[in-house]
Order: C-alpha cells, then sequence, then structure tokens
C-alpha cells in the first residue's frame, strides 16, 4: 500500500509487525503468568532471560557497570532474535532483518548508545583524545593512525554490525529459498530421471532450515555481546 511515499506498507514491513507483536505478546504472557514455581513456558523465557544477563552483559561489563545496560541489550538480544527467526516461519518466509533498513537501525542504535555513554562518562573532548590519540603511541604515528581510528570508532563499527546481519540472513533466505525452488522444479515439472534429485534438494533445504534457525539466534547473540563489549571499550578502556 501507499507505494512510492515515505509510508508504503509492504510485505517486510508486515513480517516485522508480526514479530513485533509476537515478541510482545509472549513477553506480556509470560509477565502476567509469572509464578514461585515456573512452568515450562516460564523456565524458558527465564533460561533465556538469564542467559543474556549472565553470560553476555555481567560477563563482558561486570555485574555493577551490566546493571545499568542489561535491560537494553536483552530487548536488542530478544528483537533480534524474533526479526531473524521469521525467515523459517511458514507464510513469513523472510526475516525481518534481510532488509537493510532495519540492521542498520539496531547499528545506529548501538552507535548513538555507547557514543553518548562515553561522552557522558569522559566528556567530548577526553572521549575524543582517548579514542583518536592512543596513549603509549609515539606521535609520528597519529598520522596513520588517527584516521584509522576515526573511521573505526564513527563508520567501521556501525558499518560492520549493519553487514554481518544483514549478510548472513540474505545469505540464509536464498539458500532455502534455492533448495525449496530447485524441489518445486524437480518433483512437480521436471522429466522423470531429475525428479529424484528434488528429494536431495529437500534434504538440503531441511538442512538449511535447521541451520537458518541456529543462526537467528547467533546472529542476535554476536550482536548483542559485541554492544557490550563496545560499551567496554569506551566505559572501561583500561581493560
Amino acid at each position: 500500500m501507499w507505494e512510492g511515499t515515505p509510508f508504503e506498507f509492504n510485505r517486510i514491513i508486515l513480517v516485522r509487525l508480526i514479530a513485533m507483536v509476537a515478541l510482545l505478546a509472549v513477553f506480556v504472557v509470560g509477565a502476567r503468568r509469572a509464578a514461585l514455581v515456573p512452568g515450562r513456558f516460564q523456565n524458558v523465557l527465564e533460561m533465556g532471560l538469564d542467559f543474556v544477563r549472565n553470560s553476555i552483559v555481567y560477563e563482558t561489563l561486570g555485574e555493577k557497570l551490566g546493571k545499568k545496560y542489561v535491560g537494553i541489550i536483552t530487548t536488542i538480544f530478544f528483537a533480534i532474535f524474533f526479526f531473524n527467526i521469521t525467515g523459517v516461519v511458514p507464510f513469513l518466509n523472510i526475516a525481518g532483518t534481510s532488509v537493510i533498513g532495519m540492521p542498520l537501525v539496531f547499528a545506529a542504535w548501538v552507535f548513538v548508545l555507547y557514543l553518548g555513554a562515553a561522552i557522558k562518562k569522559l566528556g567530548l573532548g577526553t572521549f575524543l583524545k582517548t579514542s583518536l590519540f592512543p596513549p603509549g603511541v609515539p606521535k609520528v604515528m597519529y598520522i596513520l593512525l588517527t584516521p584509522i581510528e576515526f573511521l573505526q570508532v564513527f563508520f567501521l563499527r556501525p558499518a560492520t554490525l549493519t553487514i554481518r546481519l544483514l549478510a548472513n540472513m540474505i545469505a540464509g533466505h536464498l539458500l532455502l529459498a534455492l533448495c525449496y525452488s530447485a524441489t518445486s522444479y524437480l518433483l512437480f515439472e521436471a522429466s522423470g530421471g531429475l525428479k529424484p534429485l528434488g528429494v536431495l534438494t529437500f534434504a538440503g533445504g531441511a538442512m538449511f532450515f535447521g541451520l537458518e534457525v541456529f543462526v537467528a539466534a547467533l546472529q542476535a547473540y554476536v550482536f548483542a555481546i559485541l554492544t557490550a563489549v563496545y560499551l567496554q571499550m569506551v566505559l572501561e578502556p583500561e581493560h
């Protein structure tokens, strides 16, 4: 709808809205049904929350600093996972992060987060000095190092976050589409001698289906842990 306007509503936007509603529904239901003796559903949610808190945030930032950022990094992890997993959901069949807009939004969110945290703690001048002019380096080396550090801090970090997530989701989508398109052709349109090959392409699709579920979770983990690492780099550079 509204094609060609800033308000265009297409399939990928619909998929993202479905993922967002599903994410909110899971955690709202989980919070409302929370009990002292958890059931299976609550156990799964608590395991996921504990994993992000302990294995990503506290492991990287420490408990004291991690408590400040555990909420936002947990949100990033689960939001990316839900947007990723739509790539293997029947009738959706495309990851919400397989078009550059959503990975770019997440990367910009992380960039603003760690940049704002660093400026708040160190001040703009001190942050630029420590980031662009590493201590203990001969001054003449700053001619080479400073432009590299500038690109790394202000461009490469958000760019690599965006490209890594986008490329993995596109690759998974293309592999699944290729396998199942080939299966459909070989089983229903190809000549008799080629039909058995459809079994192989279907098996390949099933294998890539499982791999794509794993990649959806892995990329959410990688994005979340890099967020924590970038925060640690600017807030506790001595470590």
